[in-house]
């Protein structure tokens, strides 16, 4: 499981850095700064949605942190 969210971590950042690189050079002459950052969008909510999902399995679990402190 942890394995599985570091990567996913570490395609949002590559999608994030490719955008980056696509706006400096096309200079807005082409998509694909637009399609990196829908990928990014749609990395983030299906890894926010896998997490929901994972726990309502039982593969993880909360923390239990304490509201009070």
């Amino acid at each position: 499981m942890h394995i599985f969210v570091a990567i996913a971590f570490i395609l949002i950042i590559g999608s994030l850095g490719s955008a980056l690189y696509f706006m400096m050079t096309d200079k807005g002459k082409s998509k694909r700064m637009v399609w990196s950052l829908a990928m990014r969008v749609g990395l983030s909510i299906s890894l926010f949605l896998f997490i929901l999902f994972a726990h309502w399995m039982g593969w993880i679990q909360s923390t239990g942190i304490p509201l009070g402190r």
